[in-house]
């Protein structure tokens, strides 16, 4: 199953301790994240929660920002691999689009994140015409009896 998830993605930040037990995201990217990844998989999977072992496969797209481009377009100096520290950790992008596919955090696809068993990702800059989000795709995987 492959998923389009279209929004700003958002990285697993920090937890912060507010009081009396009660800890809060520090990111304020990850909820509206979640959301959109939730809404992607209601919108594409009617099916029951998938119990077997799974493998994913994860491109998350960020918007280019306006200085790399020129008056005719794309500048040459443009990079090609997104390393900005503010679209965040490609591990902690991995632990909110998981949450977001996982029953036990709200999610309608796997009945836990801890059934995936392998997991590659990459993040880069959106190509002409792209929104941001993520291309997610999910694989069940067969288990020997």
């Amino acid at each position: 199953m492959t998923l389009r998830i279209y929004g700003l993605p958002g990285p697993m930040g920090s937890k912060r301790h507010l009081g009396h037990g009660v800890m809060v995201e520090s990111s304020k990217k990850v909820k509206p994240w979640r959301s959109d990844v939730m809404a992607a998989v209601v919108g594409a999977y009617q099916g029951p929660l998938i119990a077997a072992p799974v493998s994913v496969e994860v491109v998350f797209l960020f918007s280019r920002p306006k200085g790399h481009y020129g008056k005719q377009g794309l500048r040459a100096s443009a990079p090609l691999h997104l390393v900005s520290q503010g679209a965040g950790d490609i591990d902690k992008l991995c632990r909110s689009t998981l949450d977001g596919i996982s029953a036990g955090a709200g999610g309608a696809l796997l009945r836990d994140d801890s059934q995936v068993v392998s997991l590659r990702a990459s993040k880069r800059y959106c190509a002409a015409g792209e929104r941001p989000g993520a291309l997610l795709t999910v694989i069940v995987l067969a288990e020997r009896s």
